[in-house]
């Protein structure tokens, strides 16, 4: 039987099967849980026994939606603000932290993921291996060895009081800065890989034709190499960004009070208030906020494809 004639895998009677796994996937693990989130996030708080209260109340035959929860994360009264400051504030915090992690690793992991896509093919599987190294060691490991790099006693002031740098350690740790880097080295892998599995498949005869034609190595790059490698680093800077605006690990460990991000806000509502509904409510926004400008993004592109 040739090639052309062997029967392909969505051409088989188990079609519908193999459709069916990623499905059942996505609905066991994303949708269901969701569902669960909003319904939470619609009732009211628990007696201390239960977290929360039923929807339906069998007794009178109820339906007790409470709005309140959404309400209180954009309240607005006549002698206060608009907006509740703590709930926004952690919501433009998480966002601005996220793309800023994003751009970082956008920035630092393009390099080298055109390294290693220029690379010999003997040499790219140990490129890769250093790529995902860290995902051999404990996530929170990680974080924990950067509070000892970057502590005012840590590797890097001491370092930095040997050679003369400074005469006095700088105060690093629970900072902005020290949880953009934490965040940057964690979801740096991230950027790398889709990056290279894009750049790999370049054509780079299209950069040596640029070449003939009059073109310098910088004005090729942005020309040919960055606009063919658009698809890359949308996925990068999404597989970066979506789960920075929830972290909630790194800024406990490596910022300091004033770095509130949404994740640990979440975390306070739910386990310190016991107040499930509204953290239920928080998340849903914060889902809310990443979901619907992917949507719209996507549809606009699709749009654009087809003309």
């Amino acid at each position: 039987m040739s090639r052309s004639s062997a029967p392909s895998l969505l051409t088989m009677p188990g079609r519908r099967f193999v459709i069916a796994v990623p499905f059942a996937w996505l609905t066991v693990f994303f949708f269901l849980p969701f569902l669960i989130l909003l319904y939470i996030s619609f009732v009211d708080m628990g007696d201390g026994i239960d977290p929360f209260q039923p929807l339906w109340d069998a007794a009178s035959g109820v339906l007790r939606l409470k709005y309140e929860n959404y309400w209180t994360i954009f309240k607005a009264e006549w002698d206060g603000p608009l907006f509740q400051t703590l709930y926004v504030e952690a919501y433009v915090r998480s966002l601005l932290y996220a793309a800023i992690t994003a751009t970082l690793c956008l920035l630092i992991g393009y390099p080298f993921a055109y390294f290693i896509a220029r690379s010999a093919p003997a040499v790219r599987p140990a490129l890769l291996l250093l790529v995902m190294l860290p995902f051999w060691t404990s996530f929170l490991l990680r974080v924990y060895a950067w509070k000892g790099i970057l502590a005012d006693a840590g590797i890097l002031n001491r370092l930095l009081m040997a050679v003369g740098v400074i005469d006095e350690p700088l105060h690093l740790l629970y900072t902005n800065v020290s949880m953009l880097v934490g965040m940057t080295y964690v979801y740096l892998p991230f950027m790398v890989l889709p990056l290279y599995a894009n750049l790999v498949k370049l054509d780079w005869r299209l950069l040596e034709a640029a070449y003939d034609l009059g073109a310098t190595p910088w004005r090729a790059f942005w020309l040919v190499t960055v606009p063919l490698s658009k698809a890359g680093i949308i996925a990068g800077f999404m597989l970066v960004f979506i789960p920075s605006v929830g972290e909630f690990v790194i800024p406990s460990l490596l910022g300091g009070p004033e770095n509130l991000m949404i994740g640990r806000v979440v975390w306070d509502e739910m386990f310190t208030a016991n107040n499930w509904p509204r953290a239920a409510a928080l998340a849903v926004v914060m889902i809310g906020l990443i979901v619907v400008p992917l949507a719209i993004y996507y549809r606009y592109s699709g749009e654009r494809a087809a003309r």
